[in-house]
């Protein structure tokens, strides 16, 4: 499967309305074949953390919207270029990378049929990329996100930061993926590296330790 070779990149939702965004995707366009964009619930995600404060619905409810989230900014982005393409399965995936496209992964219909991830806010679109990097066998794993990093990171205490969910260690652990995390404005560099089969920005390191083997591997 040529998924195999491909980069999952997770385009975090604090990029959407951003000033670095359409050259983000300038560059993903520019690795089509290579590249699986999932992207993060962004302001479609707020708004339903804002509904759940407000309306008491349970976290089951509230995963299954923040889902359909991720599919919201993913549509939205899908729509920005043109060789941009929806994907909901491992297949469409593959069929995509294969035609030379990028694939905008449409997690709803996988992952509501995974019963290894938990409906929970510890698990959201960072968790969920890590996942699918697993599911597809991809080696390499980039987060963009608005930190700045200055160096290698642990997963771990990223996750105590708040900078990625709770869950990433294990999911990161379990998908077998090398994952690297960059700033929404380190962009000029990306295109060569992930063309090159490399990882742009600092590592993430996951320590044995911090694991919790909450995950099974794929």
């Amino acid at each position: 499967m040529r998924s195999r070779a491909a980069i999952v990149v997770k385009l975090g939702g604090s990029q959407a309305g951003g000033l670095h965004v359409g050259r983000w995707l300038d560059v993903l366009a520019s690795c089509a074949g290579q590249v699986v964009l999932v992207a993060g619930g962004g302001p479609f995600a707020d708004a339903v953390r804002t509904a759940q404060s407000k309306m008491g619905f349970d976290d089951v409810t509230a995963h299954h919207m923040a889902l359909l989230a991720m599919e919201q900014f993913g549509r939205a982005l899908a729509s920005l270029r043109p060789g941009f393409a929806l994907a909901d399965s491992t297949a469409a995936v593959a069929g995509a990378l294969q035609a030379g496209r990028v694939p905008v992964w449409a997690p709803l219909f996988m992952v509501s049929r995974a019963p290894d991830i938990p409906a929970s806010w510890d698990v959201t679109s960072d968790s969920l990329a890590a996942w699918l990097a697993g599911q597809l066998g991809a080696k390499r794993l980039l987060l963009i996100k608005h930190d700045v990093m200055v160096g290698p990171a642990d997963a771990g205490d990223l996750a105590a930061r708040g900078v990625v969910d709770a869950a990433f260690p294990d999911f990161l652990h379990a998908s077998g993926a090398e994952a690297a995390i960059v700033a929404g404005h380190d962009h000029a560099a990306a295109r060569a590296i992930i063309q090159g089969g490399g990882l742009p920005g600092y590592r993430i390191l996951v320590r044995e330790a911090e694991a919790r083997g909450l995950v099974s591997a794929p």
